[in-house]
């Protein structure tokens, strides 16, 4: 064994107990991330300057779409993974679905999730269907960043076998005698810190004036992001590898280009948007 090799630090996946009541670094995760974005999002509405007058999206929708996306999240990350990852297995134990705190959640599934919430709110409050996915797409890379600290945590999701002489190598306690790459961690950086960092100062520069800018540039970026951390992460051992040696999530991730893509392009062919129109509609709701 190399010199260098780190040892995995073993955490307890359960950070807080309280009598029979354990909460899991999982699910501090997930309600870090919607608080922390929440949060950001709220930052965003208030600063006119971003959006070249008011935002479309008042403070109190936002603080109403919080509980919807919340139930977007959970319900479209449990079936995804469900579908796309492990369907054989509930076929067989139905049950088990509804069992969350054993884990299995997926982000295509997640974000699909998002994209349901956003529509259904906007229709029932006749609100932008784009600026409000800026907004949900904007804050997105809080909470990946949190996901993945948590799957490192939890050690899973490990990446595949490293070279030995690799200074980041490590041996996870469920991943075999062999070092592997901390994908989470590419992940987390990848997936939380660069990407929050693009979407952050292309809002400086202006891309909430053009409806759909950030939007397609998260579905993009993200997209590009985990095809990257797929060459070194494990593939789910039920999965393994697919055609041409591709995982599931680069295939679920090749039409989050295409389709990012176009939305860039659209977004960006229509121009500004109009703050007095949007400001007018705003008032209407």
């Amino acid at each position: 064994m190399p010199f260098l090799l780190i040892t995995y630090p073993v955490f307890d996946p359960i950070a807080i107990s309280l009598g029979p009541i354990a909460i899991r670094w999982y699910a501090l995760a997930y309600i870090g991330g919607i608080t922390l974005g929440w949060l950001y999002a709220r930052a965003l509405i208030k600063n006119e300057k971003f959006w070249g007058g008011p935002a479309p999206i008042s403070l109190l929708q936002m603080d109403d779409f919080i509980l919807w996306v919340t139930v977007g999240i959970i319900l479209g990350g449990r079936t995804g993974y469900v579908l796309f990852y492990n369907l054989d297995f509930f076929i067989h134990h139905p049950a088990e679905i509804f069992e969350l705190w054993k884990g299995g959640m997926s982000f295509h599934g997640g974000y699909m999730g998002c994209v349901a919430a956003v529509i259904l709110f906007c229709r029932k409050h006749k609100l932008p269907v784009l600026s409000l996915g800026d907004i949900t797409t904007a804050v997105g890379p809080i909470g990946l960043f949190l996901g993945r600290i948590a799957n490192f945590i939890n050690s899973e999701l490990w990446g595949r076998p490293a070279d030995p002489s690799l200074p980041w190598a490590m041996v996870f306690p469920n991943g075999g005698p062999l070092p592997r790459h901390p994908s989470q961690l590419y992940e987390a950086a990848l997936e939380g810190i660069v990407l929050f960092i693009l979407l952050a100062l292309m809002i400086r520069a202006g891309a909430l004036k053009r409806p759909g800018l950030i939007l397609g540039s998260f579905i993009t970026l993200y997209a590009m992001a985990r095809i990257t951390g797929e060459f070194f992460r494990e593939p789910d051992p039920q999965l393994g590898f697919l055609w041409g040696g591709l995982t599931m999530g680069m295939l679920l991730s090749v039409p989050m280009i295409i389709a990012g893509l176009a939305i860039v392009y659209t977004a960006w062919s229509r121009g500004p948007r109009a703050p007095a129109t949007d400001a007018i509609a705003k008032q209407d709701v």
